[in-house]
């Protein structure tokens, strides 16, 4: 099937999709905009993970995090959003691991983060599902 000839979606599936993107969205535009005042939490809590409290830091990793989400939340760049966020997460997911942070509750969540995405970007866009087709 070519990716003109997708299949189409059910509005429950379409409407799911929406609103896990929309989760990742609003998650992501939390995370981006407390780092760009930042604010003192922000960076002390820098500190553990290796980071530097350095409010330029924070700034820059909360404008990349924002410029991904806003290309995620477009449907023409969608697709480049959300390879862009989930790189970003891979930096989280690897700080995480390198500092030794809990498994499940810490190094993961980027992981957690990168599936609910990535699920919302494929219920609710036809040519990712056509990239990656599950067979029933």
């Amino acid at each position: 099937m070519s990716i003109s000839e997708t299949a189409p979606v059910s509005s429950g599936a379409l409407w799911t999709g929406r609103v896990l993107s929309g989760l990742i969205i609003l998650f992501m535009i939390f995370d981006g905009a407390i780092k760009l005042p930042p604010l003192d939490v922000v960076t002390q809590t820098m500190v553990p993970l290796g980071w530097p409290a350095d409010a330029n830091v924070a700034r820059l990793l909360g404008m990349i995090g924002l410029f991904a989400t806003a290309l995620y939340a477009l449907p023409r760049t969608s697709v480049l959003g959300a390879i862009l966020l989930t790189a970003y997460m891979g930096g989280a997911i690897a700080t995480n691991a390198r500092i030794g942070n809990p498994l499940f509750s810490h190094t993961l969540f980027g992981v957690y983060l990168g599936l609910v995405l990535w699920g919302g970007l494929y219920l609710r866009d036809p040519k990712v599902r056509a990239l990656i087709p599950f067979s029933r």
